[in-house]
């Protein structure tokens, strides 16, 4: 079985230092508080009012309704959160990283003959959780915001531009990075859960039969007696588990044990304290649903919870963002997208980064969905699709872990993956009849990311093709160097390349133009492993072709940022006297110009061409010193 997680222990049992992770173990727990779990943690906001509206189909609910509600949502919160994510998903870390691409890498590569369909199903559950990441803080700032009509309902005019206001608050900080945002949010969520537990054990008291609804009889009865009202309240019921796969996508951030001891030690409890004391309220008021998450916080409780929920909600999203930043490094690494400009935000902790297009575009999309819908219980129909299909493309991906990596019997994966799978598939299906009520946003974000991604995939391999069948190998051309040489000047050339058999468009233009080779040539290619990060002893490998020519192959994990000169620092150990100051890196510059031979049709040509063109500027992201480049441009038709 894979290791639980990168989090050891030394002999006196104080927590050390791994993948990069600070020391102390409750500044993790905090942290992981702050940025992990504020999506699940602010649901009860409005998870246990829109399930019993779904299932009451008015603003009175029955007894059954509100028993059978309850119990689902305590089972859900166990089964999907506690026993899948926390007992199964977050063991399978890719070397300390999660998310469902490192998901999907540690699949590929245990299972390379279906690459192919591991790589789609990587890419589906990607994109939707870009369609979560958009969804999630519109609609927990929104909600939080509309408890102020419970304050005043003269409030109402001002809940979207107050909404707007915060969400760009919150979208400008993020260039502070997740550790600089979680010292700040860490102690605020902590507060929260505190006391949302609170509020809700005082108000137990009102009718303590609703400790009843632990029994699960009352979930079969629900479903049994209200056929008809049971498939549309599942759907709602899911709100309470939607930022369990952020516990997954955030793994690399603090590591798998302190999210478990914060959510088994502080978030669970706290959660299910709230949740039952909400029924406690309804039943005790005759089943008047309102808005029990507010409306049980009376007198001078109400205001500071209603300013604690906005704190919250904003918290909130932090979990999606920095899951989106996760994943977006991870994807364009795997090269499953473009280049885009990564910003390291910490010295000492790995994988704390800032991305600026990504999060421009995230708070364009929140934004408009903020303003297109107006109202959190309009969004809550668009919310459930893409974390409901995220999860199952997990459940499909753990079963190739579990067989394998872990080796488990093959009984054993077909129990645990047909339960997992069931639930998920249920959830699915009850929430994918929302698409005609705001399901489709969800979607349409999450299709687009597929087309791009695709389209990326697919013209990369085009491209890659094309250009190789015009190139001259190698070793051809440099047994012809050899045999006649042209005139040589001192110092080193590095060409970098994606294909190290076939002689670079750079160095062929070079010979051509400028009638000259370096002493010493070295073909560069850079290549991406399927695990997150590298040991220096594996990051080079050096191959001499002949006194004027070296292949040289750089290996980087996909949550690396690739340092070239750093890299190339290594080979002096094998025997090459690496001199940043001697050496010119030659890049290819391509134009690319669409063609209807290219195997691809003429609109993804042109995408691929826009994508291409938005890509970071090679110098920089291999961090190369701009003083030691020379751009070569070629015109590529594709």
């Amino acid at each position: 079985m894979i290791d639980a997680g990168p989090d050891k222990a030394n002999a006196s049992g104080q927590p050390v230092q791994t993948d990069g992770h600070s020391h102390d173990i409750r500044i993790l727990v905090l942290g992981a508080l702050g940025v992990v779990f504020g999506d699940i943690g602010t649901s009860p906001i409005y998870a246990f009012r829109e399930a019993l509206v779904a299932s009451a189909g008015g603003e009175v609910a029955s007894r059954e309704d509100i028993l059978g509600v309850l119990s689902l949502i305590i089972w859900a919160l166990t089964i999907i959160v506690t026993v899948k994510y926390v007992m199964f998903v977050l063991r399978a870390h890719n070397r300390g990283e999660g998310g469902t691409l490192s998901l999907m890498a540690l699949a590929r590569r245990s299972l390379p003959k279906r690459s192919g369909i591991i790589l789609a199903l990587g890419m589906v559950g990607a994109a939707l959780f870009y369609g979560d990441a958009v969804i999630t803080p519109a609609i927990s700032v929104l909600s939080a915001v509309e408890g102020m009509n419970v304050v005043t309902p003269a409030f109402q005019p001002y809940v979207v531009p107050l909404t707007l206001v915060i969400l760009a608050a919150l979208f400008s900080v993020q260039r502070f990075g997740s550790g600089g945002v979680a010292i700040v949010f860490g102690p605020i969520t902590l507060v929260w859960f505190l006391a949302i537990g609170y509020s809700g054990i005082v108000h137990i008291a009102d009718d303590p039969e609703i400790l009843l609804a632990v029994n699960p009889i009352y979930i079969v009865q629900f479903l049994v007696n209200q056929p008809e009202v049971s498939f549309v309240t599942i759907g709602a019921i899911f709100l309470a588990v939607t930022g369990a796969e952020a516990l997954y996508a955030d793994l690399g951030h603090f590591g798998r044990r302190p999210i478990v001891l914060a959510w088994l030690c502080i978030v669970f409890p706290c959660l299910l304290l709230n949740y039952v004391g909400q029924g406690a309220f309804v039943l005790s008021h005759d089943g008047t649903v309102g808005h029990p998450f507010f409306e049980m916080n009376e007198g001078w409780m109400l205001v500071p919870m209603v300013v604690l929920a906005t704190a919250a909600t904003v918290i909130a999203s932090q979990a999606v963002i920095t899951g989106a930043y996760s994943l977006t490094r991870q994807a364009v690494q795997l090269n499953m997208l473009p280049r885009l400009v990564i910003q390291h935000t910490s010295e000492t902790t790995q994988g704390q980064i800032y991305m600026p297009r990504v999060n421009l575009l995230l708070a364009l999309v929140v934004m408009l969905l903020v303003v297109g819908f107006g109202e959190s219980s309009a969004l809550a129909s668009a919310y459930g699709i893409s974390v409901t299909g995220n999860m199952l493309v997990t459940t499909l991906l753990l079963s190739v872990v579990m067989l394998r990596i872990w080796r488990w019997r093959v009984a054993a994966v077909v129990v645990a993956i047909s339960i997992f799978g069931l639930i998920d598939i249920g959830f699915f299906a009850s929430n994918i009849v929302k698409v005609f009520e705001g399901g489709w946003a969800s979607l349409a974000v999450a299709f687009t990311i597929i087309l791009i991604m695709w389209t990326w995939v697919r013209g990369s391999r085009y491209l890659f093709d094309k250009t190789r069948k015009n190139e001259i190998p190698l070793d051809f051309l440099a047994g012809s160097l050899i045999k006649k040489k042209p005139h040589l000047v001192p110092g080193t050339a590095v060409f970098l390349t994606s294909d190290p058999d076939s002689a670079p468009t750079a160095l062929m233009h070079s010979l051509k133009h400028y009638k000259v080779l370096h002493e010493q040539n070295v073909i560069l290619s850079v290549v991406t492993a399927q695990q997150p990060i590298v040991p220096d002893s594996e990051r080079v490998k050096m191959e001499q072709v002949n006194e004027l020519f070296m292949r040289v192959k750089l290996k980087f994990g996909y949550m690396e940022q690739p340092n070239i000169p750093k890299a190339l620092a290594i080979c002096r150990k094998q025997g090459w006297k690496f001199d940043i100051m001697t050496t010119s890196f030659f890049l290819s510059r391509r134009s690319l110009k669409a063609s209807p031979n290219s195997g691809m049709p003429v609109w993804q040509d042109r995408l691929f061409i826009g994508l291409a063109r938005t890509a970071a500027d090679a110098t920089e992201y291999f961090q190369i010193p701009t003083g030691r480049v020379v751009e070569v441009g070629t015109q590529v038709s594709i």
